[in-house]
């Protein structure tokens, strides 16, 4: 353990020492949302959303009269709505809650449809409802609930995209610069083992990360108050699971990497896949299937999934067992790889 605690007490310092990295980690990510925070802070959709649950008036045997089925139809023909077909009731009804989707038709149980009084978007819809005469045996309902804004969706990938720049980068670079400096081979001397070096170099990155993003979320969160329902513990709790996966990565990328250039194509061929198909910056839900299923090789995918899960639906840890179940199992995968193959000079 004397020799753990002294290579995990070098690591820290090393890092805390490279101020250029250290201020890049607190920097890079209040930048980016503070940026995108101020870009999207107008309403730049163009299009209202309107969830559509069951089959509307004329599309069934049991038609309704032809009166009200064709202005319910003339409704769902009006320009510039985007009518979105749900299966379940109390999806739809929560996404209208947080200004996910504006209304809600409801054709399963009579007629009826929610907005939120709060929502402008659902006020005028609601006026196009009764001007198309729509609105004639319709019964109201009404959701209230706090507006989940694009900065509130945006949180989860930029604080795991920082996460995994820093875990990828912070250890697999590093490794190769102590190989190619001949730090590694003064280490295999001593009385070290390479699972005690690879251990050190786990629990260092997974402290000064989860660090790093706990100073940024309530940094940021003290600025922009953030929407969040789940639980402070169970998200910190994916981000550390997730650390450790990338930290794994970028230890199977060094373990017997040489050259710091080859290193560098590598974690840049790893990481902005990522970046870009993890859903950091936007949506993969309508996109297609193949593209769906590269983006669900990456951990980084998983993560996100799992922290917007937690801070915008109020998942508990159970409930997102199988994201959890990837991460861990690509952590396996990543450790026996890197230790049956690292070398250490």
């Amino acid at each position: 353990m004397r020799a753990f605690y002294a290579l995990f007490v070098a690591r820290n310092k090393e890092f805390l020492r490279d101020r250029g990295t250290l201020a890049w980690n607190f920097l890079f990510p209040f930048l980016a949302v503070f940026a995108l925070a101020v870009i999207f802070s107008g309403d730049g959709r163009e299009v209202y959303k309107v969830a559509v649950v069951g089959a509307p008036p004329g599309a069934t045997a049991e038609a309704a009269p032809a009166a009200a089925a064709s202005r319910v139809r003339a409704f769902l023909h009006t320009r510039y709505i985007q009518f979105v077909p749900m299966a379940a009731l109390a999806t739809a009804q929560e996404k209208v809650r947080h200004h996910q989707l504006d209304m809600v038709l409801d054709f399963s149980n009579g007629t009826r449809y929610w907005i939120n009084p709060s929502n402008p978007k659902g006020y005028f819809l609601e006026r196009v409802l009764w001007g198309a005469g729509g609105a004639d045996g319709f019964r109201r309902g009404e959701l209230a609930g706090r507006e989940i804004r694009y900065v509130d969706w945006l949180l989860p990938g930029i604080l795991g995209m920082n996460l995994m720049f820093s875990c990828l980068w912070g250890v697999g670079y590093v490794v190769v610069r102590y190989r190619k400096g001949l730090v590694l081979r003064r280490l295999k001397a001593a009385p070290v083992t390479a699972f005690q070096f690879i251990l050190a170099q786990i629990a260092s990155r997974l402290i000064l990360v989860l660090f790093v993003t706990a100073v940024l979320f309530f940094g940021m969160d003290l600025v922009l108050d953030f929407f969040r329902l789940g639980s402070l513990l169970d998200l910190f709790a994916v981000f550390a699971l997730g650390a450790v996966c990338h930290i794994a990565l970028g230890i199977l990328i060094a373990s017997r990497t040489q050259s710091q250039e080859l290193a560098g194509g590598l974690l840049n061929l790893a990481t902005w896949p990522m970046m870009f198909l993890s859903g950091v910056w936007f949506s993969l839900e309508d996109n297609a299937d193949w593209l769906l299923f590269v983006a669900r090789l990456f951990p980084l995918t998983h993560m996100i999934d799992a922290a917007r899960a937690v801070i915008l639906d109020g998942a508990a840890l159970p409930a997102l067992w199988p994201q959890l179940a990837v991460l861990g199992g690509m952590t396996a995968v990543f450790l026996a790889l890197g230790s049956a193959l690292f070398r250490w000079e």
